[in-house]
């Protein structure tokens, strides 16, 4: 008869090749269960199961060698059946409580950022989004120009770190596509704010610009200090008055102003770069809706077609800018913040949800109102979600819905700091 070691050591082995069955069936059986009812399947039942399986393989195997039921390998082969059946079970049951029961494609989109990588400022979540990797072509475009594929690959963006990686990608291709004008753009974020971008270079920016009917003529005159694109201006020829679009403009100061390097990534973020080789510094394009500088220089407008004429004959041409009138929005703003109310924007925690839009959060915040709610869900589905605006706010409050709220100052405060995230 061998000795007690070699025993233990069949034990082990017979347990091992026993167990994987009985394994398997607890493990499955205790997710299922926890998964479609929430509820543990108890530990002796799981034993019962395991015992079951293993005594049907072990009738087999008794066939084959009689003498098994009297050596001490037996006791240990059923010691590892068991500690096999209940490790699975228990990893079954915990993977059960902690996959999402709805899961949707939807769902995988709303991933967020890593807690490690978000900026408080004040009470609001920032995030710095950095390149990472080369900035690749978009197929089917021209190639990027060396000088705009630095600039994009050296960039940096500060976002709203409570808004989803799909949100940030939106948000981060229109401010790309609006700084440098590109003709297309697409951003994948990581989950630590690291952004892959393909780019394609501006094809024909000026005669998108230029609308139907219009031509787009060049005028070398003063230029008013701030004038930007898009601005409506009137350029005086003598005892005519031709009115117009601006479309670009630049002067000699804009021209001679020294370039400021980009900053340097910080040292803390030096490790997570793709590279061996440090990035030098390089000189930022100027943004095509920049505002000038002013002084002597060149103005591109749009004008009706019968004007172009007129234009390039004048002599000393004098360019004024109309006024559109002032914004009904920024003088609401001001009333507002002038009678010490204050309107803020936040995502609703887990202490806010139910809150609806009458509903206080602490007794100073009774005169807060819920001004809209930007629901987080399929009510919005997609890369841009709708805002709904009060008095018709029917459903309270959820987590992570964005919301703005109005109120005096000091209630809002309170307010927010007792529902936000």
């Amino acid at each position: 008869m061998p000795s007690l070691p070699v025993e233990v050591l069949l034990g082990l082995y017979l347990g091992l090749l026993t167990g994987i069955v009985p394994a398997f069936v607890a493990g499955s059986l205790g997710f299922l269960v926890r998964y479609f009812t929430g509820v543990t399947l108890p530990g002796f039942g799981v034993v019962v199961l395991a015992l079951s399986i293993a005594s049907v393989q072990g009738g087999l195997l008794g066939l084959v060698e009689p003498t098994i039921a009297q050596s001490p390998r037996l006791l240990v082969a059923v010691l590892v059946v068991l500690m096999l059946a209940l490790y699975a079970h228990n990893q079954g049951d915990k993977l059960g409580s902690e996959l999402p029961r709805r899961l949707s494609l939807t769902s995988l989109r709303q991933r967020t950022l890593s807690a490690d990588v978000v900026e408080l400022v004040g009470a609001v979540g920032q995030v710095t989004v950095r390149p990472t990797g080369e900035v690749r072509d978009m197929e089917g475009y021209p190639q990027l120009s060396p000088d705009l594929r630095r600039t994009l690959k050296s960039g940096s963006w500060r976002l709203p770190a409570d808004l989803p990686l799909s949100e940030l990608e939106a948000r981060l291709e229109e401010r790309l596509r609006t700084d440098h004008d590109l003709a297309d753009v697409d951003v994948a974020i990581s989950e630590r704010a690291r952004a892959t971008i393909a780019a394609a270079p501006p094809s024909g920016s000026l005669s998108r610009r230029v609308t139907a009917g219009r031509r787009a003529v060049s005028l070398a005159t003063l230029v008013p200090t701030g004038l930007a694109r898009g601005d409506e201006v009137t350029v005086r020829t003598g005892e005519r008055s031709i009115t117009g679009t601006v479309l670009s403009a630049r002067t000699e100061i804009d021209d001679e102003q020294p370039a400021t390097p980009l900053e340097a990534p910080a040292d803390d973020d030096a490790a997570a770069t793709d590279g061996g080789e440090a990035l030098e510094p390089v000189v930022p394009e100027p943004k095509p809706n920049a505002a000038t500088a002013g002084g002597s220089g060149r103005v591109t407008i749009a004008v009706a077609r019968r004007e172009v004429k007129a234009l390039l004959e004048a002599d000393s041409p004098r360019l004024v800018v109309r006024s559109r009138g002032t914004s009904r929005e920024f003088e609401a703003f001001s009333l507002v913040k002038r009678e010490g109310y204050a309107v803020r924007r936040l995502t609703v925690g887990a202490a806010g949800t139910g809150v609806g839009a009458d509903d206080v959060a602490a007794p100073a915040a009774a005169d807060v109102t819920v001004l809209a709610v930007r629901r987080q869900g399929s009510e919005t589905g997609g890369r841009r979600h709708g805002w709904v605006f009060g008095p018709g706010i029917e459903r309270r409050l959820e987590a992570g819905d964005e919301a703005f709220v109005a109120g005096p100052e000091e209630a809002t405060e309170t307010f927010v700091e007792a529902v936000a995230r």
